[in-house]
């Protein structure tokens, strides 16, 4: 499995447990690869239950998209998480996504997303869902994702992001 360059800080567990906490992304299984300060890799285990075409086996849109959203999040809070030392949260805001191709049933899909841009209120991502080469891809997407400072997450969700 090809994958695009990679960043150099570990932030795989970070964004496990970022992960790990959204429900959707436990009840689809969902699981983190790895992470850094400038990506995560995801993958989505294929499973009868997210078919979207049952004639087919193709997994439904809205999973994939549910992925896509997912790691361009998990990718941000990495990025915050080195960028500034801190626990945030960043909603998205925009999430174009194109699809190219069905996925092939009865294979794990996989998102690469990098956050390529922080500014100070912003967070600008892009992310590819593949299976066996990311240059041929199923779905891509951009995006952007509101930064809305550490002032803001819980003290629960903090202590969940620093493994307590």
């Amino acid at each position: 499995m090809a994958t695009p360059n990679r960043g150099t800080v570990p932030l795989t567990g970070y964004a496990k447990r970022f992960v790990d906490q959204l429900a959707q992304c436990r009840a689809l299984g969902i699981r983190i690869l790895e992470g850094s300060e400038r990506h995560v890799l995801l993958e989505l285990p294929y499973q009868k239950r997210i078919i979207g075409y049952p004639d087919t086996g193709v997994i439904h849109g809205g999973v994939i998209t549910t992925l896509m959203d997912t790691a361009c999040g998990a990718t941000v809070v990495c990025a915050l998480r080195h960028a500034t030392g801190n626990v945030e949260l960043s909603p998205t805001l925009d999430l174009r996504v194109d699809y190219m191709m069905a996925a092939k049933p009865e294979q794990s899909v996989f998102c690469y997303a990098e956050c390529h841009k922080l500014t100070s209120a912003i967070a600008f991502v892009r992310a590819v869902v593949y299976q066996d080469d990311v240059s041929k891809p199923v779905a891509q997407a951009v995006g952007s994702f509101m930064r809305i400072g550490p002032e803001l997450v819980t003290e629960q969700f903090k202590r969940n992001m620093e493994g307590g």
